[in-house]
């Protein structure tokens, strides 16, 4: 059984040991970096199963190691934050973030959503083959059993509630998904997500869809309703 590689990006020597210490307790491997400047090669070079990244570092800050990161890795990234100002908690989930924490953390509860986290990725990939290991709409084709998407053969990559979401969009197209059903399908943990954080992760998703196909609009949002692809 292949053991999963937790990288920790936090510069307070004393929460990393923290997280270090639970995390091996739970059977996690882990790496820890004390800076930012390192974050983005680190996560090339090991290929962790999920990274833990603070927001503010030296040398360089999570929100800029997030948006580098996201450019070549839908690898889970839950982000520390000692910030509590909703707007702030959003950035990180725009730029692909997959979950937050507030410090101060129970320790038990940042183990717990890393297992949550761990789950609902592995749960995805296993349960592929039951819409087809490949889903194709327009110029969007989901390799479900690779986790990849390709928009006009082009590989962009997505978080993994982002790809939740447009596989859930795509598998019936012209069908609209309320926010509330589209939680079910992205969260299967039952945690509180706000329509907002819906609407974040849409946006993001759309922003990457329509970098590549310039104009074209393939995810509309249904006033009052949810959204759908068409």
């Amino acid at each position: 059984m292949n053991v999963s590689l937790i990288l920790i990006v936090e510069d307070e020597d004393k929460i990393a040991q923290i997280l270090v210490d639970y995390l091996k307790n739970d059977g996690f491997e882990t790496q820890v970096l004390n800076t930012g400047l390192d974050a983005v090669e680190t996560v090339k070079t090991t290929e962790p199963d999920l990274v833990i990244l603070d927001l503010m570092l030296p040398e360089k800050d999570g929100v800029s190691i997030c948006r580098e990161v996201r450019q070549f890795s839908n690898v889970p990234i839950m982000m520390l934050t000692a910030k509590v100002d909703e707007v702030d908690r959003l950035i990180g989930l725009e730029l692909g973030a997959d979950d937050y924490v507030c410090k101060p953390f129970l320790p038990r509860e940042v183990v717990a959503r890393v297992k949550t986290i761990l789950r609902r990725v592995q749960s995805t990939q296993n349960t592929n083959d039951s819409i087809g290991q490949q889903l194709s709409y327009r110029s969007i084709t989901l390799q479900c059993d690779r986790y990849v998407c390709l928009i006009s053969n082009q590989r962009v990559e997505l978080t993994p509630v982002e790809f939740r979401l447009l596989q859930t969009l795509m598998a019936s197209p012209g069908r609209v998904f309320s926010r509330d059903v589209l939680i079910q399908f992205s969260y299967s943990d039952g945690r509180v997500v706000s329509d907002r954080t819906v609407d974040s992760h849409v946006k993001n998703l759309r922003k990457k869809v329509s970098a590549v196909t310039g104009s074209e609009e393939l995810i509309h949002s249904i006033y009052g309703v949810g959204y759908k692809i068409e």
